[in-house]
């Protein structure tokens, strides 16, 4: 992919999973990356891997429920990479999605706690990080969004509405400052099969996720980081305002 040598990138939530997968590929086209991870330590273990290996990462500690954390990182970075080129904002309240029932069964809390996080966090990640961007007339933003704001689950719908939340933030981005050089757009992953999940998912029900797709496998870590990256790279430059559903065809559609 085009053109990633001397570009900076934040990647929020990048200490593991999809976040971790995408700053190791973003490294290997030569990116300096900045990871932000409330889990420090395994952010700074991956930093140091990438470093050993000649990599320009580095790792930050924040809390994306706290504004002061979102705005710290996002200086630290700005700073430490002389500018700011690129955001990943891939975190979600992960916590709080086990007691996310339904409509009558949910408490004020548990929306409270799951849109703190996954909306207002990621409004306030793109408030700091794009007047950085603004003033080099050129940037992109990658949100994570998830297929749960379409398919209409009988479960989770404060989940649900953050992430059609999070889809509606990159509209409004690429629609306000699209003009501007700034491009934001989503990747909506399917069912993932991250090494905790399939040490710990019985076969059956890796075998019964499978029938909904169409594909041969199960979705990776790796293949999201890979979308990812084109979107942040200048083969993707002509790509804003986008929701791309990343998910071995499980669905289609807006």
């Amino acid at each position: 992919m085009k053109n990633f040598q001397g570009k900076s990138v934040l990647v929020c939530g990048g200490a593991t999973g999809i976040g971790a997968a995408t700053v190791r590929r973003l490294a290997e086209h030569g990116a300096r990356v900045g990871i932000g991870d409330l889990n420090h330590s395994g952010a700074l273990e991956l930093a140091a891997e990438l470093v050993a290996g000649g990599a320009d990462v580095v790792a930050w500690h924040y809390d994306q429920a706290s504004e002061v954390s979102i705005n710290a990182l996002v200086e630290q970075a700005a700073q430490h990479f002389d500018g700011l080129h690129g955001l990943f904002a891939n975190v979600a309240n992960l916590g709080v999605i086990m007691q996310d029932a339904d409509v009558l069964q949910n408490s004020a809390q548990i929306w409270d706690d799951t849109l703190r996080v996954n909306v207002v966090g990621t409004a306030l990640l793109i408030k700091a990080a794009l007047p950085h961007m603004l003033a080099a007339s050129s940037g992109a933003i990658v949100l994570t969004s998830s297929d749960a704001h379409a398919v209409g689950e009988p479960e989770r719908p404060a989940y649900a509405a953050s992430k059609a939340a999070v889809n509606s933030l990159c509209r409004h981005i690429a629609s306000k400052w699209g003009t501007q050089g700034i491009r934001c757009n989503v990747v909506s992953p399917g069912f993932v099969l991250t090494e905790q999940l399939d040490a710990n998912m019985p076969q059956e029900m890796k075998d019964w996720m499978l029938k909904g797709a169409r594909s041969t496998r199960h979705g990776a870590a790796e293949d999201i980081a890979g979308a990812v990256a084109f979107l942040f790279s200048d083969d993707g430059e002509w790509v804003n305002g986008q929701v791309w559903r990343v998910n071995g065809g499980v669905s289609f559609g807006l």
